[in-house]
C-alpha cells in the first residue's frame, strides 16, 4: 500500500469512527496532496512525494505551535500540537542520532568534502539518502559540526 493509498484509508476510517479532530487534518493533508498532483500534472505521486508534503505540513504545525505560544494563545498550539502528532503518524520511522551520525560521515567521506563550502552538497545528499527519515535542521547542524 503506498503512502497516498495510507493517508485515503485513514481518512475513510476516521470518518467511520467519527473522529472529528483527526478526519480534519487527515483531510487537510489530502488536500495539499492533491494540490501537488495538480501541481505536477501527475495521478500517483510517489511515496517520497507524499513524505515530502506531510514534512512540509508537520513544519507548518511547529511553526504555529511557536507562534502561538509566543502570543499567549496555548488552546491554539494544544490543537496544533494534536493535528502534529496525526500528521507524524504518516512519517518513517526517523534515523537514530548514531544512525544520521554515520550517514552523514559516510557521505562526507563519499563526496570528499573538507570543509564549510561544502555543507550544501553534503546536506542534500544526506536528505536524499535519508529520505524523510531525518528533519533539515538535524542534518544541517550535524554536518556543520562535523565538516572541518
Amino acid at each position: 500500500m503506498t503512502l497516498q493509498e495510507r493517508v485515503q484509508q485513514e481518512l475513510k476510517s476516521a470518518m467511520l469512527a467519527k473522529d472529528a479532530e483527526r478526519l480534519g487534518t487527515v483531510r487537510l493533508l489530502k488536500s495539499a496532496i492533491g494540490y501537488f498532483q495538480i501541481e505536477k500534472k501527475v495521478e500517483q505521486l510517489t511515496d517520497a512525494d507524499v513524505i515530502g508534503i506531510v514534512q512540509k505540513e508537520i513544519k507548518k504545525r511547529r511553526d504555529a505551535i511557536e507562534q502561538f505560544t509566543a502570543g499567549g494563545r496555548p488552546e491554539l498550539a494544544e490543537k496544533e500540537s494534536r493535528e502534529l502528532a496525526v500528521l507524524t503518524t504518516f512519517l518513517p520511522q526517523p534515523l537514530s542520532a548514531q544512525e544520521l551520525e554515520q550517514l552523514v560521515r559516510a557521505t562526507i567521506q563519499e563526496l570528499g568534502a573538507t570543509g564549510k563550502k561544502d555543507m550544501g552538497p553534503v546536506i542534500k545528499a544526506v536528505q536524499a539518502k535519508a529520505a524523510g527519515r531525518a528533519d533539515g535542521k538535524s542534518v544541517s547542524g550535524l554536518v556543520g559540526r562535523l565538516l572541518p
